[in-house]
């Protein structure tokens, strides 16, 4: 019986020269080469999601941050033309972090990694948005600047 897989994605906020950021990386990698998403990845065994967002934001893009509390679960399910009409089914954990230090380099399994205005991602920013990542950026900045008041 084939399972949806589990992964956690590290939504890091932090304002830069008056404005709230997030960081995004584009995808070197199938399903979604190409496009702009949080940094994430798989949850290990034995690990939190909370634990593995930092860890994913560490090895995608060098940054240190510190999970703060789970944001949203965010359901990708690839369609294929297979009997089960799926290709994956991820049910993804967005965390939401706290900027600590670092700044954004691509890993291995990344084509880029930047800070990206979250104001930004409400327009045509030329990025090939990866689904709902600019819903869940607003989410996190909403949250992150009521737990910084």
């Amino acid at each position: 019986m084939r399972r949806p897989t589990l992964g956690a994605l590290a939504v890091v906020c932090h304002r830069i020269a008056g404005q709230d950021n997030v960081i995004l990386v584009q995808r070197r990698n199938a399903p979604n080469a190409g496009w702009w998403g949080f940094p994430g990845g798989h949850v290990e065994w034995g690990e939190t999601a909370l634990e593995a967002a930092a860890r994913e934001l560490r090895e995608e893009t060098g940054v240190h941050a510190r999970p703060l509390e789970y944001l949203t679960n965010v359901d990708v399910l690839l369609p294929d033309r297979s009997a089960t009409g799926l290709s994956h089914h991820y049910l993804l954990t967005a965390v939401l972090c706290d900027f600590i230090e670092g700044s954004p380099s691509p890993d291995d399994d990344a084509l880029q990694a930047d800070w990206v205005q979250v104001d930004a991602l409400l327009q045509d920013t030329g990025l090939q948005l990866i689904d709902q990542v600019a819903e869940v950026a607003l989410l996190a900045r909403a949250r992150w600047r009521a737990l910084k008041a």
